[in-house]
């Protein structure tokens, strides 16, 4: 039995745009532990592994910001719960596992090695795929009960496909991290979400002398029913005076995404120092997601100085676009409701963060984050600032990781 201990601590502050300034102070403790049962129980290559959060302090997107591309990955609302626990089972030299249990898909799907250096959220779990799916999707801090089937073809080919419950906190109106606070709901009878990759990796054998990438195709199919961005039940639009009030619901929902990643530069004599550039994008339907288009990009540079083998830098920018339906019930808002209605179009990402590591286990990230169009330009109709225009932020953080 192996256990574990992660604690990170940030501060973030914008000094201009969004909702208002302001400064938070956020945290989350991480207790891991693994179990290998072919040791414990003589199980043949089966293991089980679990980790709980506990998470205190504000979240400065959620108070201050109300955008998309929320400024850190470990933003939410303070309590302790259960997040991930699952046995996984594995077949060969590690050419077929399969995990079953409270499972999370940001680590596997839609992921790239290079973003790891950054705080902001959708550099790890899209603002795509947390928006569009419901309660975002098995991510940080919701894991949902699934099963995961991971199948290496080849050394440079693998195919990875997962079921999941599509609804981890269950349906209900307001925050998902309410209505399933302690991470325990243990939800299976929501109408489930698929997911699916396939991905190929090149010069990525330990120790081949040529530059390693890889790129990942992958996609997901939702059972459940989804709201229309801008028609009511009764056909008209929802800021018309006679509109029902409830959203026309559409049958499922669809996405796909592209992954690329290179190392375009390795120091000598090692396997993952160097330089590496990443470019993700995805789409979905307009008429049913409120981002239909999402796209990002970055560079990271690993541990170039010998006397600084551990340290990270990395610059990245990302895109989200305001779904076209989205945007004409703005457009119906303006027409019907007040003519000086915001209108909302897209929400941008520029960031730029240094890792440096003070000593082994603990590590220092100073950040900045320059957020365009927060919430696409304005705040969303169902937000308690509704109608609400919003000016770029400008967000600087500190976080601080201590690994034990």
């Amino acid at each position: 039995m192996k256990f574990a201990a992660t604690y990170i601590g940030e501060a973030f502050g914008n000094a201009s745009g969004g909702l208002k300034q302001g400064a938070i102070y956020e945290g989350r403790l991480n207790l891991a532990v693994d179990v290998d049962l072919q040791k414990l129980v003589e199980i043949d290559k089966l293991t089980f592994h679990a980790n709980m959060f506990q998470i205190h302090g504000d979240g400065l997107s959620r108070s201050n910001l109300q955008n998309f591309f929320v400024v850190s990955g470990i933003e939410a609302l303070p309590s302790t719960r259960l997040y991930e626990a699952y046995f996984e089972k594995q077949w060969g030299a590690k050419r077929i596992s399969l995990k079953v249990g409270q499972l999370a898909a940001d680590s596997e799907f839609f992921n790239t090695r290079y973003t790891d250096v950054f705080t902001n959220a959708s550099m790890g779990w899209t603002a795509i795929t947390s928006l569009d799916l419901p309660s975002g999707g098995p991510s940080p801090p919701l894991a949902a009960m699934g099963a995961r089937l991971l199948v290496n073809v080849t050394d440079q080919l693998s195919v990875l496909g997962g079921i999941f419950d599509g609804d981890q906190a269950g349906p209900g109106s307001g925050d998902p991290q309410e209505r399933n606070r302690y991470g325990v709901n243990f939800r299976v009878n929501d109408p489930p979400l698929l997911l699916g990759q396939i991905q190929y990796a090149w010069n990525n054998k330990k120790g081949d002398p040529n530059l390693t990438g890889q790129i990942k195709f992958g996609g997901w199919r939702h059972f459940g029913s989804f709201a229309d961005q801008q028609l009511a039940s009764n056909g008209g639009s929802l800021a018309a005076p006679g509109s029902s009030g409830e959203p026309l619901l559409l049958a499922g929902d669809i996405g796909g995404w592209a992954v690329f990643e290179q190392q375009i530069y390795r120091v000598p004599h090692s396997d993952n120092r160097g330089i590496g550039v990443f470019a993700r994008a995805a789409g979905a339907p307009a008429d049913r997601n409120l981002i239909d288009l999402y796209a990002d990009a970055g560079v990271e540079f690993i541990g170039l100085r010998d006397g600084r083998p551990d340290d990270k830098f990395g610059i990245a920018a990302g895109y989200a676009h305001l779904s076209k339906r989205a945007q004409a019930l703005d457009a119906d808002y303006r027409m019907l409701v007040n003519p000086n209605w915001p209108s909302r179009n897209f929400e941008g990402l520029l960031t730029t963060v240094y890792q440096y590591q003070i000593k082994e286990g603990w590590s220092l990230q100073p950040n900045f984050q320059y957020i365009i169009h927060p919430g696409g330009g304005a705040t969303g109709q169902a937000t308690p600032f509704a109608g609400k225009a919003l000016k770029n932020a400008s967000v600087f953080g500190l976080r601080t990781t201590l690994k034990f």
